[in-house]
């Protein structure tokens, strides 16, 4: 009897060990990092749909449900997801998942952010004082996340800590070893029009310039008059309209109608069970999407 006891506890321990780890996620992109890191040793839940602005979610009863049970939280951070996410903890009440724990990890936390404004207001538009939050459309940064994060599931789950971080090793050399053939396409593009400040961050690392945008200020509706405007600023001149899923189509069409540009329409995010292969594949389209005509 004293054995059959003994077997039994070590069975639950062992249970216990590779037990999946509970990971919400609050956007598709940073689900993609969870799942790619974690392997089969994670589950991952997705907050925000892939075809959704982050930005402009509502906190949920199924968010606050899924966060309840998670053992680690992954967030953009840097503010992007400021208008509901708090809401959701708040009513998930799960202390695991709070910031400052070791099951809050927010991605802005361990890369260098663009655009840092410490004195932005709102008067400024939609401005993230902190930073850009997208970082996920460079790849560069979001392999330091996934760096970062397989070093957090190791700290949660030390027993497949080596797992982790080979995982995480693995994503980050295969987009090191896909950056010059993207950068070799990307070489002397022409100047682009983005509808919001979305894929600066691309924009950045590969040497594309950003001549305006369609959003007079950030998260701003564009008016007649500021449409207008750009197209008055830059008729003659070369480029490329670029706008994601989510964003309205008719100011982008307005002004690349008027300056005989193209309009390219790039998705934001991968799907919401997509590999780092996915991923991969997405800045191939984004690649393909600008130096390709329609």
């Amino acid at each position: 009897m004293f054995r059959l006891l003994i077997l039994g506890v070590a069975l639950v321990w062992a249970g216990l060990a590779h037990a999946q780890l509970n990971i919400v996620a609050t956007t598709s992109n940073m689900g993609m990092i969870a799942r790619t890191v974690g392997g089969d040793a994670v589950r991952v839940t997705v907050l925000a749909p892939p075809d959704r602005d982050a930005h402009y979610l509502e906190a949920r009863p199924s968010m606050m449900a899924a966060m309840r049970r998670a053992d680690l939280l992954v967030a953009v951070g840097a503010e992007l997801e400021i208008g509901w996410l708090s809401a959701v903890l708040r009513g998930a009440n799960n202390p695991r998942v709070l910031p400052g724990r070791p099951g809050y990890f927010e991605g802005a936390a361990f890369i260098e952010l663009i655009e840092v404004q410490p004195d932005a207001d709102r008067s400024g538009g939609d401005v993230h004082p902190g930073g850009n939050p997208h970082f996920y459309t460079d790849p560069v940064r979001l392999a330091q996340v996934a760096v970062a994060l397989g070093e957090r599931l190791a700290q949660l789950d030390a027993q497949r800590a080596d797992a982790y971080r080979q995982r995480a090793a693995a994503f980050a050399a295969a987009v090191d070893a896909r950056m010059a053939g993207w950068q070799a396409r990307l070489d002397g593009m022409p100047p682009v029009v983005a509808y919001h400040k979305d894929m600066n961050y691309f924009f950045e690392r590969f040497g594309v310039s950003v001549v305006g945008y369609i959003e007079p200020l950030p998260g701003i509706p564009p008016t007649a008059r500021h449409l207008s405007g750009l197209v008055t600023q830059l008729r003659g001149s070369e480029g490329i309209i670029v706008h994601l899923p989510f964003q309205p189509a008719d100011g982008p069409t307005f002004v690349g109608r008027e300056l005989g540009w193209r309009v390219v329409r790039n998705p934001s995010n991968v799907g919401l069970r997509g590999t780092g292969e996915d991923y991969l594949t997405h800045v191939d389209t984004w690649v393909n999407n600008l130096v390709t005509e329609n």
